[in-house]
């Protein structure tokens, strides 16, 4: 006769096998990893600790009750990544398809609230066809059981979604409130209606990959901040990704171990053009000013025209929201607004420092940013910026034109320090633009208008399209030279490193959404 560890040895590997060993199979035919095997990938050697491992379903319709597996479809528990508490669910995809069931919603329930109690961050690996049809509303409220924690946790542990396989109907909303969502190519999919219901309402034919891919969702709706070619690099970018991330809100970044030497940085000072109109890549300004090596860009394929990212400095984690000249002149417009915005509430949310480079020509102009809010949304990046309270510094580069100046992190907004290269312009707008305007009259009186417009535009530019002006007026800290960047900004956060913000008393401010 088997003894009671016997027995609970046998379900526990019962439970571990998920659907079968046929199901599994096919899970690997199609170039997944197992539910199992993505938390071996992801967590420290011999760390994990399984919670619930012997949970089964309730349900007795529908056949249900004939049909048990241990853990019901989903792996919990915690365990360590580079030495650091984490929890995790991943979903399993060999039993129910990976269907919710209220069971399978109370595991991932209780490691949300063990995450918060603790401090530590919350990973999910998503991988599931959807509610489980046969529990009908305990399901559904399984699924609003999630979405409520999601709520409390956001801003206090760093949550972090990886689709990897398919996440439809109302199990996309809780990666959307987590801080960020991973996705694989190919292989996952996330959408609210799915391509037959599409066809139905619509009339409009669409695969799934097409209408919720990786690649739709990562260039042209946003939903996405990261894409992988499979369930390894995934894995390896979620931990690459934690490495930059406090364990929570009372937490400060890690620092990794540096040495001091000499932080001039020569290549700096031949990035800028000499014509102004010009394009040049504003990752070479990041790679020049941060740790060798160490940028990681968030949202790399959408709304382009603005660059975002974690980087050290000095060993410190920081935050970076940089305008990008080669993608429509680095202008603001809606996406852009966005994402930097929710980068930026990111950041303030867990005590990483905002680097802020700026090289803005103003706003979007035209009809179709106008009609579909480019003043709110731009009112999402001015807010969010307005109101952290982390250390904040601010590097003009060339151009900072408008009202994008002051959203930029300006001076007026509150940023800490506000530096500036010589070949900065911080003005109304063009010089050009300017001069058509200020001497309209001399120069519709003039013999030769082109010459007089010239004219008017040196003058101006020598006058306004400097950062010294600004300097006057203190609204710029220092201009200074541009392979003495990295030395100025590692002095000036480590300044801030002990800054505190008194904020009005407020419940929370109504940020424009």
């Amino acid at each position: 006769m088997k003894s009671k560890i016997e027995i609970l040895n046998q379900k526990l590997a019962e439970g571990r096998s998920g659907g079968g060993k046929e199901r599994i199979g096919t899970q690997h035919k199609k170039g997944k990893l197992t539910a199992r095997e993505r938390i071996s990938l992801l967590m420290d050697p011999g760390s994990f600790e399984e919670i619930g491992a012997l949970v089964l379903h309730r349900s007795i319709d529908f056949g249900m009750e004939e049909q048990q597996f241990y853990g019901d479809g989903v792996v919990t528990g915690y365990g360590t990544v580079n030495g650091r508490l984490i929890y995790v669910f991943a979903q399993d995809f060999t039993v129910f398809g990976g269907s919710l069931s209220e069971t399978h919603a109370e595991k991932i329930c209780k490691v949300m609230d063990l995450a918060m109690k603790t401090g530590a961050p919350m990973l999910g690996l998503n991988d599931s066809g959807g509610a489980r049809i046969q529990e009908g509303v305990r399901s559904l409220g399984g699924y609003a059981d999630i979405f409520y924690r999601n709520v409390l946790a956001s801003g206090v542990i760093p949550q972090i979604s990886a689709i990897m396989g398919p996440c439809a109907g109302g199990a996309v909303y809780s990666p959307a409130i987590t801080d960020f969502t991973l996705m694989v190519e190919n292989t996952s999919y996330m959408f609210v209606t799915g391509p037959n219901v599409v066809k139905t309402v619509t009339n409009e034919e669409v695969s799934a990959e097409e209408l919720g891919g990786a690649s739709a969702h990562s260039t042209k709706s946003g939903v996405t901040h990261l894409t992988a070619a499979n369930d390894m690099e995934c894995i390896a970018q979620l931990k690459l990704l934690l490495s930059y991330l406090p364990q929570n809100c009372e937490d400060t970044t890690p620092k990794i171990s540096f040495s001091p030497g000499d932080e001039t940085r020569e290549i700096l000072e031949n990035i800028i053009p000499e014509n102004a109109n010009q394009p040049y890549d504003m990752r070479a300004v990041i790679t020049g000013i941060c740790d060798e090596a160490s940028f990681f860009e968030i949202h790399k394929d959408f709304a382009e025209n603005i660059v975002v990212g974690f980087a050290r400095l000095a060993g410190r984690s920081i935050g970076i929201v940089a305008n990008q000249p080669i993608r429509l002149a680095g202008v603001l417009d809606i996406k852009s607004s966005r994402k930097a915005a929710r980068f930026t509430r990111f950041c303030d949310c867990f005590n990483i420092p905002l680097l802020v480079l700026v090289d803005v020509p103003g706003f979007l102009p035209g009809t179709d940013q106008e009609w579909h809010g480019i003043i709110t949304n731009g009112a999402k990046l001015l807010f969010a910026l307005s109101e952290a309270t982390v250390p904040r510094v601010t590097v003009i580069t060339r151009k900072a034109y408008g009202g994008a100046y002051d959203v930029m992190n300006s001076k007026h907004i509150g940023a800490d320090m506000n530096f500036a290269w010589p070949t900065a312009e911080i003005a109304v707008m063009g010089a050009r633009g300017a001069s058509e305007i200020i001497f309209k009259k001399e120069i519709s009186e003039a013999a030769d208008h082109a010459k007089k417009l010239a004219e008017k535009e040196a003058a101006y530019a020598e006058k306004f399209a400097t950062p010294y002006l600004a300097a006057e007026r203190g609204f710029i800290d220092e201009v200074i030279t541009p392979k003495d960047t990295r030395k100025k900004l590692i002095k000036a956060f480590a300044m801030l490193e002990n800054k505190v913000a008194v904020l009005p008393k407020k419940k929370h401010g109504n940020i424009p959404l």
